[in-house]
């Protein structure tokens, strides 16, 4: 089995030959910007719950849904909709989705209940499931090989600093406006992505000889969603909930059919899972599953340390992390070039030991009376790590997969992404709150009980109780934003332990082949199926 299957050789729409540099500018663009409206709108509606809750007369747990069913649609159809995409093409999946994705956000700016909220949610999941895997897709058939790991670095960067960028974008629109404005920025960039594409992104498209794995796309979806759901609902429910147990079992079942039953299917597979005994593949996952992981954890308790310990407001707190996002698209335009002057395995080496360096950093500076200034150096660091440890990656996964396959590369790309995410909210989250609550049960003597039991909750409820504890008002915010900085310590010291695994794995395990010259790949493209512009 080849460990680096050919890329399909650039294509455009015109059938005129390969487009030029302008024009290559401007799908960049247009990718760009689709992208950007799918990340802005799985961190935008974080910020406004409460606006939410009090509008549509509900309870949080409803609100909780409205915000994780995008993400739960999103990553269950992102398998099977991006092998869609390369069957009936590229640029028409690419205008449908998007219409689809602006369409509901219209809807969901001015849904009169929850209900309807939660329907145009899951329409949107459904859109950005298509948008996310063929943007990539998109720049890896049409790039010829010397600029597609430059135009991957600036869509890993887009990916990665997209989602800070659209959170404080939608801080900023919670204060000044109203939070039904949040959809403003999804919708505007969906326009504008809608009318670079029909202009000028190219088709293209896989001429395939067997029929569509529909089995396996339908046991993907099942996996995916009832895994994703279990990270999601097990830090509200529990753990060992029913519900939860349920649908860890469930999704693992379903992950061990799916996978027997695609050694089975072999070249008509909709996923070749044999694929990922190849370093490129295999690295690049679970690279960027730690990763999406860390950085998405660092945003869960990053968020409640700049309001509740430094005492800043949604938009502030949105603006603090924006250093670490302009950190992440310049170390992301940097490593392509690095990749190609050293290797794949030593740029993600050198972005996860950066990584794992600005975590012990936050760690070992962190104080309440510093505040921010104390975590910053921490955010740098970790944001120029991560900048370069997920293009190679990126490009690794397309790379694992032959060229009439990238709808499903990119798709797997995605997926990994997702999972990340779940995971890294739901563990960090959790040993935060371990920490928190185990320190400040040490420190709540002579706390009145009416205050000290909800300060156990989280620091959010023990600033709101300190009203009700007298005397011992400044003492009890005192030991829970000191409580808040210990538990943070333990889940950046468990962050810099899982790092360093990934590390030495990446080291032993990592690819270690540069990106072929275009005179190899255009020769290795010469025995793999036809990708067919229209």
């Amino acid at each position: 089995m080849s460990t680096n299957p050919a890329q399909a050789a650039p294509v455009d729409g015109s059938g005129e030959g390969a487009p030029d540099a302008r024009q290559l500018r401007v799908i960049l663009i247009a990718v760009s910007m689709a992208l950007m409206a799918v990340i802005a709108s799985v961190s935008g509606l974080n910020v406004a719950q409460t606006e939410m809750a009090v509008d549509f007369e509900t309870s949080q747990s409803t609100v909780l849904w409205i915000i994780n069913i995008y993400t739960l649609a999103l990553a269950a159809l992102l398998l099977p909709l991006g092998a869609i995409g390369d069957r009936i093409g590229r640029k028409p999946m690419l205008i449908g989705s998007l219409l689809v994705f602006g369409a509901s956000n219209v809807v969901a700016a001015a849904a009169p209940t929850a209900e309807v909220m939660i329907g145009a949610r899951v329409a949107s999941g459904v859109g950005a499931a298509t948008i996310m895997p063929i943007t990539l897709a998109v720049i890896t058939s049409t790039f010829p090989e010397e600029q597609r790991g430059k135009a991957i670095g600036v869509w890993t960067g887009v990916a990665g600093g997209g989602g800070i960028l659209g959170m404080f974008l939608s801080a900023f629109l919670v204060d000044v406006a109203d939070w039904r404005w949040l959809f403003a920025l999804p919708i505007a960039l969906v326009v504008m992505a809608l009318a670079l594409t029909l202009k000028s992104v190219p088709n293209s498209h896989e001429r395939s000889g067997h029929s569509f794995d529909t089995v396996g796309a339908l046991i993907s979806v099942v996996s995916v969603a009832a895994l994703i759901f279990c990270l999601q609902e097990g830090p509200e429910r529990g753990w060992t909930a029913g519900l939860t147990l349920a649908s860890l079992a469930v999704g693992l079942v379903a992950a061990a059919v799916f996978v027997a039953w695609e050694l089975r299917r072999r070249d008509a597979s909709l996923l070749d899972v044999r694929l990922f005994r190849e370093r490129g593949l295999a690295g690049g996952s679970i690279t960027l599953i730690v990763v999406f992981g860390v950085q998405s954890g660092i945003f869960v308790v990053l968020f409640p340390f700049l309001q509740a310990v430094v005492d800043w407001s949604s938009l502030l707190s949105a603006a603090a992390l924006m250093p670490m996002a302009v950190a992440m698209m310049m170390a992301s335009g940097l490593a392509p070039r690095l990749s190609m002057q050293t290797s794949p395995r030593t740029t993600m080496s050198a972005g996860i030991a950066l990584t794992g360096i600005g975590l012990a950093l936050m760690a070992l500076l962190v104080s309440v009376d510093n505040g921010y200034l104390s975590i910053l150096p921490g955010i740098i660091v970790m944001g120029v790590g991560m900048g370069l440890a997920m293009v190679p990656s990126t490009e690794a996964i397309t790379r694992s997969l032959p060229s009439e396959k990238q709808g499903v590369a990119s798709a797997l790309n995605d997926v990994t992404r997702e999972f990340g995410t779940a995971l890294g909210i739901a563990l960090l989250g959790a040993i935060l709150s371990a920490g928190y609550r185990n320190a400040i049960d040490d420190k709540l003597d002579g706390i009145p009980e009416q205050a000290a039991e909800p300060a156990r909750e989280g620091i959010a409820t023990a600033l709101e109780a300190s009203g009700s504890a007298g005397s011992s008002a400044k003492e009890l915010v005192d030991v829970a934003r000191q409580s808040y900085i210990d538990g943070w310590q333990q889940a950046m010291w468990a962050g810099v332990a899982v790092m360093a695994v990934l590390f030495v794995y990446i080291i032993l395990r990592g690819p270690n082949q540069a990106a072929p010259t275009a005179t190899e790949d255009e020769a290795k493209t010469e025995d793999t199926a036809t990708v067919a512009a229209h």
